[in-house]
């Protein structure tokens, strides 16, 4: 579907006013509008999407609807017997939930040590959002960079709130990471002479943004994913987890698994788990669009906390600035952040640039919502929403003929099916809902709080503080996927078969729901999102 002939209309002044917008840079906001426009239009700051949750042990703690929704519900095993101390379908040292990039680094590492790993996972084997990244992976290892300067951007893009010994290990290990990954295969984009191509992404004091056109993170998955066949690694696929098991002493030693095509429940039993299983974005919050896959239904967040896992910013959620708008096939897609790093801009209804094009991901996504809710300069479109557009043909005038083909090829791809080119005409965006930023507290190791339950990628919490930066979320998913699965691999060294399994747990934790009165008739983890209802 092509734009209409109204929205070409409107186009005209997008073309009218581009030679004019040439090398010129739109003035960055100072701390204080920034707050401002934080407070007033960021979804996380609008406390009406938010309640306080009744159970757990982070009872009275502030959740989107969404996302409290899901912790306050019956277990799936409500109604189940289990017998627990039957032989288990699975019997290994460490459990990996979650097949995307951090569940496969954290195999790849814990095997590397000598453990004996099993990845189970909800879909295929790197259905996750790891995939479907795109713009890049940071790492200073440039010689005008260092990790410490990358430190100071990651903290300050957090606002400030990242757990400190978190966003230092991200930093320190991430050169290592983009070696490791190299060695493996991975091919980022480089020079004619093999140097590293890096770019800035919003927020960033230099540019350290290694990419590989933008499929970075299809390409580093293919990476991970053969490296994990070729090792022989255990994959069981379609076999989500649905509970934590605990141990006699109230350790994680493995888990409830339901296969998906035979519909039975079977027992995984570990000396120690990685919950790696992704984000929540496929709850909508708010009922944002989103750039997530299919399985990111908060399952990790669910059962963790079950357990005894302490949470820590779990209702901080990133909405990218950029996810498309129209054609309305495209609604939530991401528009990789590296096309404004190539200096596509966003401008308003009269080609307007009303905002700073490389600002941090929170205040360009409330500096878009403002400029269509509150300054109703937003492009009207056809399905009724409003949207803004992002000059993408400014690319080619600032960088020279072929720069999109070349670094944008799933961009212009994506757009090209619904025939629009983005190398002649500007693309419609709006923020989608994108990140989970918080999570499940963990160590430098992704220990978390419960004994011998580990916790990596998206379902971690701290590293980023409230807001994350382009860049840092491959980052840290290699970073402490392989962390954890180092960890996890020399504590089951050291420890016995685990004895006693049981979900004591689980029961109350539906005692509390009874008492509450908190579940509502709900069951989580919901596994698959819930569309017939939507």
């Amino acid at each position: 579907m092509a734009y209409t002939p109204r929205l070409k209309e409107l186009m005209k002044k997008v073309e009218e006013s581009r030679a004019s917008r040439v090398g010129i840079n739109y003035p960055r906001m100072s701390p204080d509008e920034r707050r401002a426009v934080l407070q007033k239009f960021h979804p996380d700051f609008i406390e009406d999407g938010f309640r306080k949750i009744k159970v757990g042990v982070n009872k009275g703690a502030r959740l989107p609807y969404e996302m409290a929704d899901v912790f306050e519900a019956w277990s799936r095993l409500r109604d189940v017997k289990l017998d627990l101390q039957a032989k288990p379908a699975y019997d290994v040292d460490i459990l990996i939930i979650g097949g995307g990039g951090a569940g496969a680094s954290a195999a790849l590492e814990a095997t590397a040590a000598g453990a004996n790993v099993m990845i189970a996972t909800k879909l295929r084997f790197g259905d996750a959002n790891t995939m479907m990244a795109q713009g890049g992976i940071q790492a200073a290892d440039k010689e005008n960079d260092t990790p410490a300067i990358h430190y100071l951007d990651v903290v300050g893009g957090g606002r400030f709130e990242n757990v400190p010994e978190l966003a230092r290990a991200l930093v320190m290990d991430a050169p290592l990471v983009i070696k490791w990954l190299e060695a493996m295969g991975t091919m980022f984009d480089k020079k004619e002479d093999g140097t590293m191509i890096t770019i800035h992404g919003g927020g960033t004091s230099r540019k350290r943004m290694h990419a590989a056109r933008d499929y970075t993170g299809a390409e580093i998955m293919r990476t991970l994913r053969d490296e994990v066949l070729n090792k022989g690694i255990t994959v069981v696929e379609f076999s989500p987890a649905v509970e934590v098991i605990l141990d006699d002493q109230g350790c994680a030693a493995g888990a409830v698994l339901y296969n998906l095509e035979t519909e039975q429940y079977l027992i995984a039993r570990a000396k120690t788990v990685i919950l790696a299983t992704g984000g929540s974005g496929r709850l909508h919050y708010r009922g944002f669009p989103t750039s997530n896959h299919y399985g990111a239904t908060a399952d990790g967040l669910v059962i963790g906390y079950r357990a005894g896992a302490k949470t820590i910013y779990a209702d901080s959620i990133q909405y990218h600035p950029t996810g498309g708008a129209y054609p309305p096939q495209l609604l939530g897609l991401l528009v990789t952040e590296k096309t404004r790093a190539l200096g596509a801009t966003p401008l308003n209804i009269n080609g307007e640039q009303f905002v700073y094009h490389l600002e941090t991901r929170d205040v360009e996504s409330s500096a878009i919502i403002c400029e269509c809710a509150e300054r109703k300069l937003g492009v009207p479109l056809p399905t009724g929403i409003t949207a803004v557009w992002l000059d993408s043909p400014l690319i080619e005038l600032t960088h020279g003929e072929g720069t999109i083909e070349r670094q944008l090829p799933a961009m212009l791809r994506q757009f090209h099916r619904f025939d629009v080119d983005i190398r002649k005409e500007p693309m419609l965006i709006y923020p989608t809902l994108h990140y989970q930023n918080g999570g499940l507290l963990i160590d430098e190791n992704g220990l978390s709080n419960v004994e011998n339950l580990y916790v990596a990628g998206e379902t971690a919490g701290g590293i980023h503080g409230t807001n994350r930066l382009m860049g840092n979320s491959l980052l840290d998913i290699i970073v402490f996927g392989r962390r954890a699965g180092r960890d996890a691999a020399a504590k089951s060294k050291e420890m016995p078969v685990p004895e006693g399994l049981n979900l004591g747990h689980v029961d109350s934790y539906h005692r509390e729901l009874e008492e509450t009165g908190a579940a509502d008739g709900r069951v989580s983890p919901i596994l698959l999102p819930h569309y017939t209802h939507r």
